[in-house]
């Protein structure tokens, strides 16, 4: 488990955590690799995990005209895929597609939610953390908006 610790601890995203709350996301957590054309998950899906990505991209998607999917957002090392997570009914608000081989830290996110009500302070700083994704996401799709809008003849 120390590898994964050190994984985590390398993670801009969760430097406000203290090193024992690393230890204990390190403890509900495991490392998988995703294939290029890899499905993590659909829109209206049951949001049961959630990503920090070490390496690679994944590319954040809702459905377009024609049942084309519109990339939304990529997102990348040491970013934060999934947040529907936290809160309920606890169902994906998109669909995200691996883009290049990637490499992240998967978290159990029933067991996170417990981890977050038991320890307070954990659950704010994973709250905020989100927060920010949160941020940073709507900006990225506002920017992408508004290129689609642009590029209509």
């Amino acid at each position: 488990m120390s590898a994964l610790t050190d994984e985590l601890d390398a993670v801009p995203l969760l430097a406000a955590l203290s090193a024992g709350q690393r230890a204990a996301l390190a403890g509900i957590s495991r490392i998988e690799e995703y294939a290029e054309g890899t499905r993590l998950f659909d829109e209206g899906g049951p949001a049961d995990r959630c990503w920090v990505l070490l390496s690679g991209c994944v590319a954040v998607d809702t459905p377009g005209p024609e049942r084309d999917r519109v990339v939304i957002q990529s997102v990348g090392p040491h970013e934060l895929l999934g947040w529907s997570w936290l809160v309920p009914p606890h169902r994906w608000h998109f669909g995200a597609t691996v883009v290049r081989p990637t490499r992240a830290v998967v978290m159990d996110t029933d067991r996170l939610r417990v981890l977050a009500q038991e320890d307070t302070a954990l659950g704010y700083r994973l709250s905020t953390a989100l927060l920010d994704a949160l941020l940073n996401r709507l900006q990225g799709t506002r920017i992408r908006l508004l290129d689609l809008y642009r590029s209509r003849p």
